[in-house]
């Protein structure tokens, strides 16, 4: 009965009611639509820097990160092999082997990135083989290479050309190889494309007389929801001697991090200014509605209509109003959403200085947006809260109304 009664009443004014839908629609609108674009370019980029190359968390030499030398490397023993074993959370662990090193080709050089991996833990890490664009994948036994794209158009270097390479290895000693070239990979992120050079594991310590010895220890962890509880199991499990250090893909990517919770912080306050003014449209809504319903509210209590009831009416009012105002502006924005999920923006629509900021993180073309339900649901809820704490105003304009008075006015 009084579901039925506060629906009749917002529509005797209907203009007033299909303004404050509208804004209460278009607010709506607009603040899903860029938290789901921003959390799809985001979860875009965070996702090619796990895919192609960091993944959630890596275990190093204690000194290894802030100075990445060979001789910070560690032993890849048989307590850190036995983690995907001792710990649930861990799907595998894929060792490699990094160092710099100057790569040659003719009267050619460049610096070269030079990874050692076990090709197939590798391969299901960052699906390597999938971006090979000439050649093929890596053999663990053999002594060869695969470099990245913009490393062999700088060498100019093609398949089954040889590679040199000179670097240090451990403890200074010389480390100087030929490697024939396998295949040609490219990668999303610029900097790695220019530079990157993968070998099997076993030929990469050889090369650089480290044998049994990783640099990096890549945990292979299914979803991002269970890496804290992962590292936590990890960190449990390994020796408390102060020899390794175990970081969290928050702590390996920091820029990225703190360029997100920026771009995120931006469009809080932008939300929160737009929530801020709707606010205020509302409550002129309510303010309206209160005053011009004076006489009704005198009538309806003077014959006996209890405050409490009466109040209720006006409050499910207004928050009918603000849920059909949420619910139009979520069934706006779901549609253009679902679109820009499935036919992606792409990075050169936002220009070339935009085009190179998203690259250096590694960025695919695609932008996607996030097409997720608790984002329309949250703004659903903001709403509702917004409007329950405006509609108490009336309660103060009922518990103090006085018949009398009200029917004069």
């Amino acid at each position: 009965m009084l579901l039925q009664l506060a629906w009749r009443n917002i529509w005797r004014n209907k203009r007033r009611t299909l303004i404050t839908i509208s804004a209460i629609a278009f607010s709506v609108f607009l603040s899903a639509f860029m938290i789901s674009l921003n959390k799809g370019i985001f979860d875009s980029m965070l996702n090619g820097a796990i895919e192609q190359y960091f993944g959630y968390a890596q275990i190093h030499g204690a000194d290894y990160w802030e100075d990445k030398v060979i001789d910070n490397s560690i032993e890849f023993n048989e307590i850190l092999q036995a983690i995907p074993e001792k710990v649930a959370e861990v799907d595998d662990i894929i060792p490699r082997i990094e160092s710099f090193a100057l790569a040659s080709a003719k009267d050619l050089t460049a610096g070269a990135f030079v990874i050692g991996i076990d090709p197939a833990k590798e391969n299901k890490l960052t699906n390597i083989e999938e971006k090979l664009i000439q050649g093929r994948y890596l053999k663990a036994t053999e002594n060869a290479v695969i470099i990245a794209e913009g490393l062999a158009e700088k060498l100019k270097l093609q398949l089954n050309d040889t590679l040199v390479l000179l670097s240090q290895g451990y403890h200074g000693v010389n480390a100087v190889g030929k490697y024939p070239i396998q295949g040609i990979f490219k990668m999303g992120l610029p900097d790695l494309n220019k530079s990157l050079v993968y070998m099997p594991i076993k030929t990469a310590a050889y090369f650089l007389g480290a044998e049994g010895r990783a640099t990096t220890l890549v945990l292979k962890i299914d979803h991002q929801k269970i890496v804290p509880k992962a590292i936590a199991n990890v960190q449990n499990y390994m020796p408390a001697d102060q020899k390794y250090t175990l970081k969290s893909w928050q702590q390996l990517m920091p820029e990225l991090v703190e360029t997100r919770q920026l771009k995120e912080g931006g469009n809080y306050v932008f939300i929160g200014i737009l929530y801020l003014l709707i606010s205020f449209a509302i409550f002129g809504t309510i303010l309206m509605m209160t005053k011009e319903r004076s006489y009704e509210f005198g009538v309806l209590t003077a014959i006996g209509m209890r405050r409490k009831k009466l109040f209720s009416v006006v409050w499910l009012e207004t928050v009918m109003v603000a849920i059909v105002g949420a619910i139009t502006g979520i069934l706006m924005s779901m549609p253009l959403v679902y679109y820009l999920k499935v036919k992606p923006l792409t990075v050169g629509m936002m220009g070339e200085e935009a085009a190179a900021a998203y690259e250096k993180f590694g960025l695919q073309d695609s932008l996607p947006a996030a097409f997720e339900l608790p984002i329309f649901l949250y703004q659903a809820l903001i709403i509702f809260l917004i409007t329950s704490v405006l509609a108490i105003y009336p309660l103060f304009k009922i518990m103090r109304l006085k018949p009398v008075e009200a029917m004069r006015d």
